[in-house]
């Protein structure tokens, strides 16, 4: 009879084991256990005695301890309120009491105030959005050290031609620059996810493109639904040449212009497409300047993407 490998047991955190508390695979909580990690991260932010630093999903307070001996103040959204609770007793009676406010929720509901970087171990499922919601947040950070899922953070730095690029790639780079750091082993986390970790740097560009970016994000949307497919067979398709007429009748009646007679929407992008040299082009191997050429091209003739 073969044997039965018994089962391999981590050690809990102590402070953890203490309140019997068990981590919430819901909110991907996995604790970020290996120092060595920590302060990598917290010295790629180079982080000044002036900054405010979000951190995200602070869990135990590990990297959050980090953060407090360096900076004037962190701000830690967290959605669980037993963490939150282990936090606040992880700081009381420190000098560090007073430089730690908790935000308590989903950060992506929270209506974030003013830091200038932020350092974070990101739970995997909410990385897109949150992404996106951090680049837009006004005043502009100086820069995010962030811990991703390894693919996504592969899917941040992909360039055209890789075989990862994607729309987050190119949505990404638009307003900001990215750069892979390091790659992070499943067995630095407690308990262990399944896939394997890496973190990069965010840089916010200090002039982004003066365009629309529900205009550019409609047009991206097109161009990547099948990346490896010419623009051409991308804007031929009935659904989208539909929504394009639709919106371009809307542009006239909004500016007085007459739609001619014999109008014909599909001539009109195939036009477009043409003078652009963009016909046989397939999204995965076009950069940023590529696309903004298009977006103007397709914004001179009147015809919209949201």
């Amino acid at each position: 009879m073969p044997k039965i490998k018994a089962e391999k047991k981590c050690r809990p955190h102590t402070a953890i084991a203490k309140q019997g508390i068990t981590f919430n695979k819901n909110f991907g909580q996995h604790i970020l256990k290996n120092p060595l990690i920590i302060t990598s991260m917290v010295e790629k932010a180079a982080l000044r005695p002036t900054d405010t630093v979000l951190e995200i999903g602070p869990g135990t307070g590990n990297m959050t301890m980090k953060l407090l001996e360096d900076v004037k103040q962190v701000v830690a959204c967290e959605i669980d309120p037993r963490l939150v609770a282990e936090l606040q007793k992880r700081v009381q009676t420190t000098p560090y009491q007073k430089k730690l406010q908790i935000l308590i929720g989903d950060v992506l509901k929270t209506e974030l105030p003013y830091f200038s970087v932020c350092v974070a171990n990101i739970p995997y499922q909410i990385s897109s959005p949150l992404v996106f919601k951090l680049l837009l947040h006004r005043p502009t950070f100086r820069c995010a050290v962030l811990m991703f899922q390894k693919e996504f953070a592969e899917r941040l730095v992909a360039k055209p031609g890789d075989k990862l690029y994607c729309r987050l790639s190119i949505n990404t780079q638009l307003l900001a620059r990215v750069d892979m750091l390091m790659k992070v082993g499943k067995n630095n986390f407690r308990p262990p996810p399944k896939v394997e970790s890496a973190v990069v740097r965010i840089e916010p560009r200090s002039d982004p493109p003066a365009i629309s970016y529900t205009e550019w994000d409609g047009l991206t949307r097109i161009a990547f639904l099948r990346k490896n497919k010419t623009l051409g067979g991308a804007f031929r398709q009935n659904v989208v040449l539909a929504m394009l007429e639709k919106n371009y009748k809307l542009h006239c009646s909004l500016h007085n212009k007459e739609v001619p007679q014999d109008f014909k929407i599909k001539e009109k992008v195939e036009g477009i497409l043409t003078r652009l040299g963009a016909e046989q082009k397939r999204a995965r191997m076009m950069d940023i300047d590529d696309f903004l050429a298009l977006l103007q091209a397709f914004s001179d003739e009147g015809i919209h993407f949201s």
